[in-house]
């Protein structure tokens, strides 16, 4: 009988003599992402591709979980202590990725970063907004003393990314940009950035969490949705974000791919500009301006509002990817409101409440889009003014880049602008952010796009915020949605389904926000 190889000897002979084996093959994740962030800075924009990048470089001190589960991320517990003030023990040995350790003065340094970002174009201040003092009682123990009580703290904290005090206290937006500054406690390290181009990221080995699957992350971005459906079924990227309506019924028979979808905790809305006396872009039909600013008037909103067919936007434009929408919150999230109904489309109804306003011949308004925050809302926004042009407002499509279209907006250059607001699981989050008037001492209002101001409704709000008991506070905050929408301070559309498309070998967990994390991207489960 021959004796068989004896490999074993073979093989540790080569390993004492310092023979090279074949390294571990590094696990590698690439997405096509639909829009590039205007910068690196987790304070500097309140917008989904912005968090795209951020979250999954600077951890929040709350999570939300895809369910929308409130989870600990750098804060282990919190509880109140008193009506005025949170106490939060902090997660040990935690470190930056620059291995200095995270201590409650990053947290205090962070809050105290918010309101002071030099051009945000969407503050995050609104989160912390009720706080007036940070007690660091030990390195892993503080309290948040607020001016009124602030039950949907440990919320709204789950939005906020910590950044780095003995970095971040000489640091501008730029030197994030540059990554210098792009120093977190997060899952990934940021490597690399081109503005529009990509970003690529390293796992950190040193991370709290659950170790992710992938050791390199690379987020390429491909605005046009074509494009990015191709590189998905090419091979070149291994998931894509909001594929398009077009594609999602071939890609759910193809079997090399998968589609992971759920409902969407973001309103697609448009914001009338109420704060210009003499609105921009808006003329009669003589191309000359109007004297007055027609969006002022709530019947002209009215008219606008039930011109638009938003079952048809939902089944045709967008394809069955949203549902028409009356209010912020779909059904199921605390003071979603059930008396109010999604606007119905009536044509004739609009026009006799513009001939009610003074604008019996309508007039002529340009309709500002960014072409790049959403592929459907050129699409969408071509629709509206189909219909809209159809009750005598003549309106045309002007499209431009996020990182144009978003500055100009706030600083509302705009007649009316098309946005999407995501909200954390509660309908005070864009009640204070996007409906309360204006701010900056009272940090309200900073993502109000319409110039809206109601000092009643402020009031009303202020109390739904600040109310502790649970029944009694969503029932203000049903009521402060409600007057808001009867007010028109906004015009709803529809709130969105997520979708994230993988090629075969890799999964994901679809989630209400629709931010994308590498960490919920899985291989082969």
């Amino acid at each position: 009988m021959m004796s068989k190889p004896l490999r074993t000897p073979v093989l540790l002979a080569a390993l004492l003599l310092g023979a090279a084996l074949p390294a571990q093959a590094q696990t590698m994740l690439t997405l096509g992402i639909s829009a590039a962030p205007a910068s690196v800075d987790p304070h500097f924009n309140q917008g989904t591709s912005t968090q795209t990048l951020t979250y999954n470089v600077f951890d929040t001190l709350t999570d939300r979980r895809p369910d929308g589960a409130v989870a600990p991320g750098l804060a282990l517990s919190w509880k109140p202590i008193d009506d005025h003030t949170w106490e939060l023990r902090l997660r040990p040995d935690v470190r930056f990725s620059d291995g200095t350790p995270f201590t409650a003065e990053d947290v205090a340094f962070t809050f105290a970063r918010l309101p002071n970002v030099p051009n945000a174009t969407a503050s995050y201040a609104g989160q912390i907004r009720s706080i007036r003092r940070v007690e660091i009682v030990d390195p892993l123990t503080l309290r948040l003393h607020t001016e009124a009580p602030t039950p949907s703290l440990p919320v709204d904290l789950s939005v906020v990314g910590i950044v780095s005090h003995s970095i971040g206290a000489t640091a501008a937006t730029e030197d994030y940009n540059s990554l210098k500054a792009a120093i977190g406690t997060g899952p990934f390290v940021l490597r690399r950035f081109s503005p529009g181009i990509e970003a690529e990221l390293t796992r950190n080995e040193a991370w709290w969490g659950p170790k992710p699957d992938w050791d390199r992350v690379t987020f390429r971005y491909i605005p046009n949705p074509g494009a990015r459906s191709a590189a998905l079924l090419s091979g070149s990227v291994d998931i894509i974000d909001l594929p398009s309506p077009n594609d999602l019924p071939r890609f759910r028979t193809d079997p090399k791919i998968s589609v992971y979808s759920a409902q969407g905790w973001r309103l697609v809305y448009l914001a009338p500009n109420q704060s210009a006396a003499v609105a921009p872009m808006i003329t009669g039909h003589d191309g000359q301006p109007l004297a007055e600013n027609p969006l002022r008037d709530r019947r002209v909103r009215q008219a606008l509002s039930i011109a638009i067919n938003r079952e048809g936007l939902a089944e045709r434009v967008m394809q069955n990817t949203a549902t028409p929408a009356g209010q912020f919150l779909p059904p199921g999230l605390f003071a979603h409101n059930p008396d109010i109904a999604v606007p119905a489309n009536d044509p004739d109804a609009a026009k006799k409440l513009l001939a009610e306003a003074g604008y019996p011949d309508g007039f002529r308004m340009v309709l500002p889009v960014s072409q790049n925050a959403r592929p459907t809302d050129p699409i969408a926004a071509q629709a509206i003014a189909q219909m809209w042009t159809r009750i005598g407002v003549q309106t045309t499509i002007e499209t431009m880049p996020l990182s144009v279209y978003s500055p100009r907006s706030a600083r509302m250059e705009f007649p009316i602008s098309m946005w999407g607001w995501a909200s954390p699981g509660h309908a005070g989050h864009p009640l204070i952010s996007v409906i309360a008037s204006n701010d900056r001492a009272k940090l309200t209002g900073s993502f109000n796009r319409s110039g809206y101001s109601n000092p009643a409704l402020d009031a009303l709000i202020q109390r739904a915020v600040t109310t502790l008991d649970d029944t009694q506070r969503e029932a203000l905050q049903r009521q402060a949605v409600a007057e808001a929408m009867t007010d028109v301070a906004i015009i709803p559309l529809y709130q969105l389904t997520n979708s994230w498309a993988t090629r075969r070998g890799v999964t994901y967990e679809a989630s209400g926000y629709d931010y994308t994390r590498a960490t919920l991207a899985h291989q082969g489960r």
